[in-house]
């Protein structure tokens, strides 16, 4: 039975085998967060709902509420729904594959647009808000909060690793530039 080891050496883990070795460097690590693909797969299920239980409410208050609420809510809601599959797809693209643009427009979209919407729905007394309403309300605003601080950690880690990244590939470039150096000297002292 071959015997399989797997030591770390610096900088780089080395799998050992009886017939091959194979080296894998350390900063392959993956830095997309667990917590919000969670919450973003978690989400994804809750939006439909969400989405049922608030144009119902809408429904059953259309027609006590004034013309310009009714306008309001309605463009809110149509709003709402349209970033919302922009901003879950941004999340799901962002954090799997770890690609900041995505991931920080993701963010952008939770602090600058969803969270004031929703926070507009939840706490305008001139809605009148039915029970129903307030507490999926609540539910999207933990959601959207909750996705807005892990995000941002997320994109903090996922930038300090590529400036890093960046850095020691600079610094290997350098490197190799100096070995090239070296070489080309005897050939110049032997001219």
């Amino acid at each position: 039975m071959a015997s399989r080891v797997l030591r770390a050496f610096g900088e780089f883990w080395v799998y050992l085998d009886s017939k091959a070795s194979v080296c894998l460097k350390k900063d392959n690590e993956m830095v997309s967060s667990l917590a919000l693909q969670m919450s973003l797969y978690f989400n994804t299920y809750f939006f439909p709902l969400w989405w049922v239980s608030s144009v119902m409410m809408l429904q059953m208050k259309y027609s006590i509420l004034p013309d310009y609420y009714k306008f309001i809510v309605v463009t809110v809601i149509i709003l709402i729904t349209l970033i919302e599959a922009i901003r879950l797809y941004l999340g799901y693209m962002g954090n799997l594959q770890e690609k900041v643009p995505e991931l920080a427009g993701f963010w952008l979209l939770s602090l600058l647009l969803q969270l004031p919407l929703i926070l507009f729905l939840l706490f305008n007394e001139g809605l009148t808000n039915l029970p129903l309403e307030k507490a999926v309300h609540i539910i999207f605003t933990i959601f959207l909060t909750f996705q807005v601080v892990s995000a941002f950690l997320t994109l903090r880690k996922m930038v300090n690793q590529l400036a890093t990244r960046f850095h020691l590939q600079d610094f290997d470039q350098l490197s190799t530039s100096r070995g090239s150096m070296r070489r080309m000297r005897p050939c110049i002292e032997e001219i």
